[in-house]
């Protein structure tokens, strides 16, 4: 009896605790210099690829994209291939970072400087099952895009000012803690 008792004033804590960690709910703060694009709420701050606010929407493309427990979140059940952009261009030097949660038959793209980049599970370092970093650095003439800390592409900047465009193609993917730093 005594066992069981002690097994349950572990179990509520650590279940509390679990329940916690990885939940884009916490209290996350960016590091100095980053700022959210993502605030966690609603598409405040995105578009679309046609150039349509998404101002105090939790949702795009009938819910292709959306917003649950501070998470945007890929939704396969809703079909189709559309793009979301930041509605702020980038024209200096700019770091984006981020964690995605790749689901099975994840194929969703970024597009940044005139590169496209594809977020896959079979990308090398994807960890699955796990929220995994994504890194832009654009520098100068060239940007480099690192999964959990490893280069995976660096090309030429194709152009001099743009927004970071996210592509529902095929499969989940949820992205938390979008952030940028200039």
């Amino acid at each position: 009896m005594r066992v069981l008792a002690l097994g349950i004033l572990w179990a509520v804590p650590a279940a509390f605790f679990l329940s916690s960690v990885g939940s884009a709910g916490d209290d996350f703060k960016p590091e100095p210099g980053f700022v959210l694009l993502f605030n966690g709420k609603n598409l405040d701050g995105w578009k679309t690829k046609k150039g349509d606010s998404l101002e105090g929407k939790t949702e795009a493309f009938g819910g292709r994209f959306k917003v649950e427990k501070n998470v945007l979140v890929i939704d396969p059940k809703v079909k189709g291939d559309v793009i979301i952009t930041t509605a702020k261009e980038f024209a200096k030097d700019v770091h984006i970072k981020f964690e995605f949660l790749p689901g099975p038959a994840c194929n969703n793209d970024l597009f940044f400087r005139g590169n496209k980049f594809d977020i896959t599970l079979k990308l090398k370092g994807v960890k699955d099952g796990e929220w995994n970093e994504l890194d832009i650095v654009a520098q100068g003439d060239k940007v480099e895009f690192k999964v959990n800390g490893q280069a995976l592409k660096a090309a030429a900047n194709k152009g001099a000012t743009n927004a970071l465009g996210i592509r529902a193609e095929f499969g989940s993917m949820q992205i938390r803690r979008l952030r940028a730093k200039e």
